[in-house]
């Protein structure tokens, strides 16, 4: 078996590695860059890129940015949440990864943001009851919707460029050839 194949069933070539801790924090680095646009972000937009480029493999880059997002804000019950919310919607992109029309992506995004009180609401009826799960549902419902138009607006922006971008980085790496050393052997 070739190395290429036997690092590639092994699991994640140090390569990889290396670009997954990059995006995640990256992603982590502009959800904090556009804190101050209330429920506006670019993280729905990375899970699903993830998804569609890497695979099974986009868990590396979304649970590095969860990572992140749990040392500087701490544990709460939206940790909870933040463990299989990405997830939900990287399935959902994997799901679609054929398409390529710019605006089935927005509506993807969009339709994520409006549901992600409604998907996060089952830890809040789990630990408060059923009035605290509707209370912090309805009270979620302005900022779905908010976090709805800015998905669908920057999913329809920068999806297809983006993705195009990524696929091209990670076959450019993935068919790169080992450091040679100067005598011509790896």
């Amino acid at each position: 078996m070739d190395r290429q194949g036997a690092g590639h069933r092994a699991g994640l070539a140090l390569s990889e590695v290396a670009l997954f801790g990059i995006l995640g924090g990256l992603t982590f680095a502009a959800k904090v860059a556009m804190a101050a646009f209330a429920n506006i972000e670019p993280v729905s937009l990375m899970v699903m890129l993830f998804a569609v480029v890497f695979g099974r493999k986009a868990v590396y880059p979304i649970y590095v940015y969860v990572l992140m997002e749990f040392i500087l804000y701490g544990l709460n019950l939206w940790s909870i949440n933040y463990l299989y919310i990405w997830v939900i919607l990287a399935g959902a992109a994997w799901l679609c990864r054929g398409m390529t029309a710019p605006l089935g992506w927005a509506i993807l995004s969009g339709l994520f943001g409006l549901l992600f009180g409604t998907l996060c609401a089952p830890v809040y009826f789990i630990t408060g009851g059923w009035a605290y799960g509707v209370t912090w549902w309805v009270n979620c419902i302005p900022f779905d919707i908010a976090h709805c138009i800015g998905n669908f607006v920057i999913a329809l922006i920068l999806f297809v460029p983006l993705r195009k971008v990524l696929e091209q980085l990670y076959r450019r790496m993935r068919g790169a050839k080992p450091l040679e050393t100067k005598n011509g052997k790896d």
